[in-house]
């Protein structure tokens, strides 16, 4: 079996499927082969792997990395269960402002292509949860920014209410005010 690709409502989001080849002593799969995932559209180089760890109720995001040097994310939940969303904030797309989101967990073994362009988070439905990605950027703090997760224009339909949330993430701006100020 093969890796499989599904865009999602906002196409250049892809949700990946991978094979695990099971037995008694558990499981084996591959997470990125370069071939496959550039014929399905995830696009590097990757230049950066990233690791984080969360206790349940907590929620990351919505982040992104601005020009000169945007990220795109490839992500992967190894433990746990998250709820993880991609939002449009590319200036002259047909879908500036609009999410897309999916469960990734250990059972399910799915990724989630975030492409150049999108602000990133998620949730963790279960955990803790050890969420690993790949970048095609590497992190530049002077180019680090983020939307209010909650924010009413973009209207991400979050699983969870009160989440537990950084002193970075709570003073986030809202899509309007960062859409007004130039995605710089």
């Amino acid at each position: 079996m093969a890796f499989s690709f599904e865009p999602t409502d906002i196409p250049e989001v892809i949700l990946v499927d991978g094979p695990r080849y099971p037995d008694h002593r558990g499981f084996f799969c591959e997470l990125f082969r370069e071939e496959a995932f550039r014929a399905g559209g995830v696009v590097g180089p990757f230049v950066q792997d990233n690791f984080a760890r969360s206790r349940a109720g907590v929620l990351r995001g919505l982040h992104y990395q601005n020009e000169p040097h945007p990220q795109g994310k490839l992500v992967r939940t190894l433990r746990g269960k998250i709820f993880d969303v991609a939002v449009d904030i590319r200036p002259h797309s047909a879908t500036l402002g609009k999410w897309v989101g999916a469960v990734l967990s250990e059972e399910n073994g799915r990724s989630l292509w975030v492409p150049p362009g999108f602000a990133h988070g998620y949730c963790v439905l279960a955990g803790p949860a050890d969420v690993f990605y790949k970048v095609t950027a590497p992190f530049k703090a002077e180019l680090d920014r983020g939307i209010q997760w909650d924010d009413p224009t973009i209207g991400v339909e979050w699983p969870m209410k009160n989440p537990h949330l950084s002193e970075k993430d709570l003073g986030l701006p809202t899509f309007r005010e960062v859409e007004a100020g130039g995605w710089a």
